[in-house]
């Protein structure tokens, strides 16, 4: 049978946010039939849009039957407070989807058998998402990475029958999927995170399950029992269809030179245990894993300058991805702050002994100057980067000859992204150099 070649055509779409994933989403759409009418409350972005002939206009005033929202994974649909657009859609019964969602559906109705591989948790995602498909390189599988992890899910590419998507999900997406079945899936770790999404501990969990949702006896199904919540998670599934494989990188390490840690290690055997359950070799897992380069922004070591190592942990934007790093050194001189999250730096304090000399950054930065003083910690608000890296130069070439900057908080205090404040770290290090 003949898959047709505009899949969407007769379909009505909105599409609210104009970003990263709704504007690959419209076009792509476009090509394949669809109609649409998109938004955005950004009017340049709206400007941008009816520039490439798309139709603007508000959801909610058009009076014109949709078969589905898509709402951008960054604008909320319930908490802390829904969008207008989102919020009338709810009120009509009106299905609200992510770009996830819609990329499944497309490659379904292609005719292709290509497979998907759901990859969450609060940290690790990236690694173990980019990992994946490094390995899939590696054995020579057609595959192609993204979602939230780089290229927007409907920028990828179509795939053949033997093909495999490996998507970073995050909890913003897994709440908008309505079809998509993940042949192999992982949960990594569940720490506090996007309450104010979420509303609690529970709520963020019971987002990140949805990635296991729709699994039969075909799909496989990991979760590393090493945090309270994802062991109960485990319990929960142990009666589904899917293939439930329980992990633990507790003590692990890699060898690898880009994969350092116990949290690197947890990446590599994700990324092994999916491999597997897509039939990839063991001698390309293992090559794979070894010449793996490691990416931007997670404990990567960007410069030595003096005998100093500087490593750049930018993405490190909560306690629990700071400890990651943390833990790789014994003693180093630490670069932290920005806009601190539920808990601070609380779950840090047995890394507090390791710290030489702590600079503090940013809109949370005297608070974890108070709290690390208090624990015995030589530390010293800052307020910059630019002020902090040539101190931290100066305190590690009398001690560890280790800064290490994993913030611990959010960026958004001083910069657009935790890619930008990485970035500034690089050029400021350089400049050192």
């Amino acid at each position: 049978m003949t898959a047709p070649s505009l899949p969407f055509q007769g379909e009505h779409y909105a599409l609210v946010g104009l970003g990263r994933a709704g504007m690959p989403a419209a076009r792509r759409l476009r090509a394949l039939g669809a109609s649409l009418l998109l938004w955005d409350d950004s009017e340049p972005a709206r400007e941008a849009a009816g520039a490439e002939g798309f139709s603007i206009g508000r959801p909610s005033e058009s009076g014109q039957p949709f078969t589905a929202l898509i709402l951008s994974p960054g604008i909320p649909h319930k908490l802390p407070k829904p969008n207008p657009e989102a919020a009338w859609a709810l009120a009509h019964n009106l299905p609200i989807w992510c770009d996830a969602e819609l990329l499944y559906q497309a490659v379904r109705r292609s005719g292709s058998k290509a497979r998907f591989v759901g990859i969450t948790g609060t940290n690790g995602k990236s690694t173990t998402t980019a990992l994946l498909a490094h390995i899939l390189a590696v054995a020579g599988v057609p595959h192609a990475a993204g979602a939230n992890l780089g290229p927007a899910a409907m920028s990828l590419p179509q795939l053949p029958d033997n093909g495999v998507y490996s998507l970073e999900m995050s909890s913003y997406m897994l709440e908008r999927l309505e079809t998509l079945r993940f042949d192999a899936a992982v949960m990594l770790n569940l720490t506090p995170d996007h309450f104010e999404r979420h509303g609690d501990m529970a709520g963020y969990a019971a987002a990140k399950r949805h990635v296991f949702d729709r699994q039969d006896e075909h799909c496989t199904a990991i979760i590393f029992t090493d945090d309270a919540p994802s062991a109960a998670m485990a319990e929960s599934l142990a009666g589904t269809k899917a293939r439930l494989i329980r992990l633990s990188a507790k003590g692990q390490s890699t060898g690898a030179p880009a994969l350092p840690g116990e949290h690197n290690a947890q990446n590599a055997l994700a990324a092994a245990a999916l491999a597997r359950a897509l039939g990839v070799p063991e001698a390309a897992i293992a090559q794979a894993i070894q010449s793996f380069p490691g990416l931007a922004h997670r404990a990567q070591l960007i410069a030595t300058v003096n005998g100093v190592r500087f490593i750049n942990d930018s993405k490190a934007t909560n306690a629990d991805a700071a400890a990651k790093a943390m833990g790789v050194y014994d003693h180093f001189v630490w670069i932290a702050g920005g806009t601190a999250k539920i808990g601070g730096i609380d779950d840090l304090a047995p890394y507090f002994p390791r710290i030489e000399q702590a600079f503090l950054i940013g809109q949370d930065g005297e608070a974890f100057r108070a709290q690390l003083q208090a624990a015995g910690v030589k530390a010293q608000f800052v307020a910059t980067l630019e002020a902090a890296v040539p101190a931290a130069y100066r305190a590690a070439q009398g001690g560890s000859h280790v800064v290490l900057f994993s913030p611990a908080a959010a960026s958004f205090d001083q910069f657009p992204n935790f890619e930008a404040r990485g970035d500034h770290f690089v050029k400021l290090v350089g400049e050192l150099a």
